[in-house]
Parts: structure tokens; sequence; C-alpha cells
């Protein structure tokens, strides 16, 4: 009778750490918005302000823990709506190479963040966190990408699921 109990608690409690490993993130994955010229550390222009201003509206209820911006300013500008709706700060990345943040995005269990790139990383970051998206280059004047990446991590396993959605105003026909 002993042996029946104990092997029940065990079986318990060995239920109970297994379903505490289990996890569900989100991670939201933009293009900076709409930059004012081309010069290294342009500020966005009056449309990128819009954008951003729509990435806000489209996140403000996801419940983010974590906003990720590369150093320039027009990665910051385009998180800035954001971070003062939500009260919370950025964390500053390097854009490349793409694996050193794609392995702070990895360690994010269980929480949601806003990843904000460049054309030539966001697919890659992406990719990284271990989907394959359908589009196969971000051109230069595309801007309103939203990628979503949705990590579940359960008892029998990790599945990563992306959804490739838009936001703003539309910006390729």
């Amino acid at each position: 009778m002993v042996k029946v109990a104990l092997k029940e608690v065990l079986l318990a409690i060995g239920l109970i750490a297994s379903l505490n490993s289990c996890y569900t993130s989100q991670i939201y994955i933009v293009r900076h918005a709409e930059r004012l010229d081309d010069s290294a550390d342009t500020p966005l222009s009056e449309g990128g302000h819009q954008r951003a201003r729509a990435l806000s509206d489209s996140l403000y209820n996801k419940k983010i823990d974590h906003i990720f911006v590369s150093k320039y300013q027009r990665n910051r500008h385009t998180a800035q709506p954001l971070t003062e709706r939500l009260g919370k700060q950025y964390e500053i990345y390097e854009p490349k190479p793409v694996s050193v943040i794609v392995e702070r995005l990895k360690k994010i269990k269980g929480k949601n963040a806003l990843v904000v790139g460049h054309s030539d990383t966001i697919l890659e970051i992406a990719q990284g966190l271990g989907t394959k998206p359908s589009i196969p280059k971000i051109v230069h004047e595309d801007y309103d990408n939203l990628l979503v990446v949705t990590v579940n991590k359960g008892v029998f396993g990790k599945k990563v699921i992306l959804e490739e959605k838009t936001y703003g105003q539309k910006t390729l026909p």
C-alpha cells in the first residue's frame, strides 16, 4: 500500500514538473518604419511616425514583455510609441550577426517580445527561430510586414508557428 502511494506521489510530482516546463511565447518581428532618407542613422519620415503609431495600436494588447531594437534611431523611433504606452524600456541589440538576437529570443520562455529589425534581418530572425517565411526578400519599399512567431512548448515537444501579417498602411501592391 505504501509503495503504491509513493508511486502515485512520484508520478504526480513528475507530471507537475513537466507541466511547469510548458510555455507559449510570441515574438513579433517588424522592419523599422519608413525612413526620412537613406543616410546611415536617419530618423523616421512622417509616414514612418504614422506607422510606428499603427504598430503600437496593433501590439498594445499583446502583453509584450521585451522590446528589442537595433542601435539606429529609426528602429528606436519605430518602437517608441509602444514603449511609452506600455511604460517599458527597449533593449538595444546589434543587428549582425543575427544569431545573437535569435539566441536571446530563444531564452524568452512564456513571455512575448517585439523585435524591430531591418529589411535584411527580419526574415533571418524568423528563420533562426525555426520558421520558413514565404516572403523571399524584403525590398527597400516594403515596411508593413509583421511576422508573428509563436513558440508552443508542451509536454510532448515544441511547435513553432509563423503568421505573416501586415500592419498600418499597405506599402506594396
